[in-house]
C-alpha cells in the first residue's frame, strides 16, 4: 500500500509541474490575439473593391489618315489635330479597361469631290482627273483592354516612374460631315504613363486604327486593286487623374485567436487545487520513512506549437524544451523519446506540410541536443505531414511537435 501511495504521489507531482509551465502563457494571452503577416512577394496584392483604381484621362495631339489618295498629299499637310478623353479602371496592377472618345477631323485627298475643301492638290492635275484636298469631321467611341507589362513582368511598385501598357480595343467611328458614314473600328496602341504624384500621371498614347474603306466616302473596290480597308495613326499627350482609393495594398494573412475566459478561469482553479494537493502530498511524504523502492522516472510529454508556415522555435518554446531536457536528464538514462512533427492539413499543400512537419521535428531535436546537451541515443525523429485538428478543434494546435517516451 505504501509503495502504491508513493508512486501516485510522484506521478501527481510530475503532472502538476507540467500544467504549471503552461499557466503563464494562458494568463498573458488575454481574451484574444490577432497576428498580421504581410507578404513580401511583389506579385501579390490585395484585391480592391469595385470603386478603387478608377482614372480619367484627357489629351491632345496629332493624327494621320490613310485613304485612297492620301499618298498624293505631302505628309505634313495631312496631319490634323486629335483629342482623346477616356475613363477606365485597373482591376489588378496588370489588367485594366477603359471607355474612350476620340475625334476632331481628318485631312487627305479626293478624286470624286467627296468632302472636298474646293482646293486642288498642287501638281496632281492631268491624266483625265483632278485631286482636291479633303477634310471631314469625325468622332469615335471604343472600349480598350489594357495590359500593364511593367507590373506584370517586374511586379507592382507604387512609386514606379514609368509604366508601359499596350492595349487592344474595338468601337465605332462616325463621320459627321456629309455624306455621313459609320464603320466598326479596331484599335491597337501603347499607353505610356509617367508618374508625377500618387494622383497625377503624364501620358503618351500612340494608337493605330483600322476602319472600312468607305469611311472617307470613297470606295476603292476589292480584289488585287482594292484596299479592303483604311487606317489611321494618332499620338496624343495628356494628363491622367487617379481617383482614390488608388494603388494596391500588400497581401496579408490575419490570424485571430479568441479564448474562452470561463474555461481559462476553470483551468486556473483546477491548477490551484492540484497545487494544494501537491503540497499536502509533499508534507505526507516528508513524514514517511524512505524505502528502498526504485522507481524509473521518465519525463512527461511535451507540446511545442509553431507559427503558421514556420519551423522556427520561439523563446517560449526553448524555455519549455529546457525544462523538458532537465526532466530527461533527471529520469531514466535508458528511456528513449520520439520527437514527432506535425502540420495543419487545412493550409498548404501535402508536399509542403510533409516538409514543414519534418523541419519542425528537426528543430526540436537540434535544440535538445545542441543547446541542452541531451544524448542523441535518447531521441528519435518522426513526422506526420499535414493532420486534421488534434486538440480542441483548433488548427493552431496541429502546427506542433509532440515529444514523448517511446
Amino acid at each position: 500500500m505504501e509503495k502504491r501511495t508513493m508512486i501516485a504521489a510522484i506521478a501527481l507531482l510530475a503532472a502538476s509541474a507540467g500544467f504549471a509551465q503552461e499557466q503563464p502563457v494562458l494568463e498573458n494571452e488575454g481574451n484574444s490575439t490577432e497576428t498580421v503577416e504581410y507578404s513580401t512577394d511583389k506579385y501579390k496584392v490585395e484585391t480592391n473593391k469595385f470603386w478603387s483604381n478608377w482614372f480619367i484621362t484627357a489629351g491632345g495631339g496629332v493624327q494621320l489618315y490613310f485613304g485612297d489618295h492620301d499618298k498624293q498629299v505631302d505628309f505634313g499637310k495631312r496631319l490634323s489635330p486629335a483629342v482623346d478623353i477616356s475613363v477606365g479602371k485597373w482591376f489588378t496592377p496588370g489588367i485594366g479597361v477603359r471607355f474612350a472618345y476620340s475625334g476632331l477631323w481628318y485631312k487627305g485627298a479626293t478624286q470624286s469631290g467627296i468632302h472636298s475643301t474646293g482646293e486642288e492638290v498642287p501638281g496632281k492635275g492631268g491624266h483625265g482627273y483632278w485631286l482636291d484636298k479633303q477634310k471631314f469631321n469625325y468622332f469615335s467611341f471604343r472600349g480598350d483592354v489594357m495590359f500593364n507589362l511593367t507590373n506584370l513582368f517586374c511586379g507592382y511598385k507604387e512609386d514606379r516612374v514609368y509604366n508601359c501598357s499596350p492595349y487592344v480595343g474595338v468601337g465605332m467611328a462616325k463621320v459627321t460631315s456629309n455624306p455621313k458614314e459609320s464603320s466598326v473600328a479596331g484599335y491597337l496602341g501603347v499607353y505610356n504613363s509617367f508618374r508625377v504624384s500618387s494622383a497625377i500621371d503624364i501620358n503618351l498614347d500612340v494608337r493605330a486604327a483600322m476602319v472600312s474603306d468607305m469611311l472617307d466616302g470613297e470606295f476603292s473596290g476589292t480584289g488585287s486593286d482594292g484596299r479592303g480597308g483604311e487606317g489611321a495613326l494618332s499620338a496624343t499627350i495628356g494628363i491622367t487623374y487617379k481617383f482614390p482609393k488608388r494603388g494596391w495594398d500588400k497581401a496579408k494573412t490575419v490570424t485571430r485567436t479568441v479564448y474562452n475566459t470561463e474555461e481559462l478561469d476553470a483551468m486556473r482553479d483546477r491548477l490551484k487545487r492540484m497545487g494544494e494537493e501537491n503540497n499536502r502530498l509533499k508534507d505526507e511524504l516528508s513524514k514517511r520513512k524512505p524505502t528502498e523502492t526504485v522507481i524509473n522516472n521518465i519525463a512527461y510529454s511535451s507540446l511545442i506549437v509553431f507559427r503558421i508556415g514556420s519551423s522556427e522555435l520561439s523563446n517560449e518554446a526553448r524555455v519549455n524544451l529546457g525544462m523538458f531536457a532537465d526532466a530527461i536528464k533527471a529520469g531514466d538514462k535508458d528511456a528513449v523519446y520520439t520527437i514527432t512533427g506535425y502540420a495543419d492539413a487545412g493550409t498548404g499543400s501535402k508536399k509542403r506540410n510533409e516538409q514543414l512537419s519534418r523541419e519542425r521535428a528537426e528543430a526540436v531535436y537540434e535544440c535538445l541536443v545542441e543547446e541542452f546537451g541531451i544524448d542523441e541515443s535518447q531521441l528519435n525523429i518522426d513526422y506526420k505531414g499535414g493532420v486534421e485538428n488534434m486538440f480542441y478543434d483548433d488548427p493552431r494546435m496541429s502546427r506542433a511537435v509532440i515529444t514523448k517516451a517511446k
